[in-house]
């Protein structure tokens, strides 16, 4: 993978999870995620909601199996790397869009909507970008113009071929303290408000998400966003959307209060969405892990099935070949529904069952 996915914390261990009261056979796999029964995708289209995943962009171009399987399962596709600042200008004013043009292209052949992923993040930014904050050859009103122009010229791109970005993403610390990055630190809070106004003029139509992990059930850190969005709505600025990660360990506990906390961010008008979700555990892989990271995929999808302001549910990746898991957290992975050889795990049944419910 050409680049590192960002380091998560652990899930905060606020209650115990449940195990599956059976343990559901892994099933095997042929070429494209096949097998009996219908498609992830073709129960979410029944159901109404998108069931989405991240894309890795070199195995879409490289891996048949990976390729055929990403247009059967899902219809929803986000951007794993290839939308970020450091991808699309790896130089001042030298862009390549070519890995984002592409899965723009992927998903209309495929009929698949897209998630932009990420606009104002304090990691994965271009070198020149943080070498001149910190040598100072970049000041505050250059960064904030800096900024200005790097929404408006991606959104603008994408105009109308993206259905939900994530405009600004990870800015609270645990405690629900503003996290300290090189945009708060030079451009002070108001930077979150300016990013949805430019990129909200950039594409009035796309809905605008904030973005974070930790924050699937009700504590400080997602109180902390529910403040935020409302008092920016209550001052006119279009946060449209709440985005919950959703990466979590078995090891941690489910977290609690999660339709409580869709549903409060709903009663200020906004949509959710689950736009990360992968469930990690300690290796060695057994049949009582399995069984747990398979509840805690159906309760996330239950949770959003059960809110009306929750209509998409993306996956962070749907097999453990691609996935970022076990080389930044050692001695953990297995956490996406698929195993290194396609094969079905019982999180991906219960992913199927739950959509089945859900129509």
């Amino acid at each position: 993978m050409r680049h590192m996915n960002r380091f998560r914390l652990p899930a905060l261990a606020l209650a115990a999870g449940t195990l599956l009261s059976t343990v559901v056979a892994v099933q095997p796999a042929s070429a494209g995620g096949g097998g009996q029964g219908p498609s992830l995708r073709t129960l979410a289209d029944r159901a109404g909601v998108r069931i989405g995943t991240a894309v890795d962009m070199t195995a879409l171009a490289d891996d048949r199996t990976y390729r055929r399987t990403t247009g059967r399962d899902y219809n929803s596709v986000t951007a794993e790397n290839a939308m970020k600042w450091e991808s699309v200008e790896p130089e001042r004013g030298v862009h390549d869009w070519k890995p984002a043009d592409d899965l723009v292209r992927y998903a209309r052949a495929h009929g698949q909507v897209v998630r932009g992923h990420t606009l104002v993040w304090h990691s994965q930014l271009p070198v020149w970008l943080t070498d001149g904050v910190a040598d100072g050859s970049i000041g505050r009103a250059e960064l904030r113009k800096i900024l200005r122009d790097h929404i408006t010229t991606e959104v603008k791109r994408y105009k109308g071929k993206i259905q939900q970005w994530d405009v600004v993403n990870e800015v609270f610390e645990e405690d629900g303290s503003l996290r300290d990055s090189i945009w708060l630190r030079l451009l002070g809070p108001s930077y979150i408000a300016d990013a949805f106004r430019w990129a909200h003029a950039a594409d009035p139509k796309a809905k605008l998400f904030l973005n974070d992990y930790n924050v699937e059930g009700v504590n400080a850190k997602s109180t902390a966003y529910y403040e935020l969005a409302k008092r920016l709505r209550a001052e006119g600025v279009p946060v449209q959307g709440f985005g919950i990660q959703g990466h979590l360990a078995i090891q941690y506990g489910f977290p609690g209060q999660v339709a409580e906390n869709l549903a409060r961010f709903g009663a200020l008008g906004m949509q959710t969405a689950f736009t990360e979700v992968d469930v990690r555990m300690i290796l060695p892989v057994d049949e009582t892990k399995q069984a747990t990271q398979a509840s805690y995929y159906r309760r996330l999808l239950d949770a959003c099935l059960g809110a009306r302001s929750c209509r998409s549910f993306t996956v962070w990746g749907f097999t453990d070949k691609y996935s970022w898991v076990p080389g930044v957290f050692e001695g953990q992975g297995s956490a996406t529904p698929m195993d290194e050889a396609y094969g079905r795990k019982p999180a991906y049944e219960a992913l199927r069952e739950g959509l089945a419910e859900g129509r």
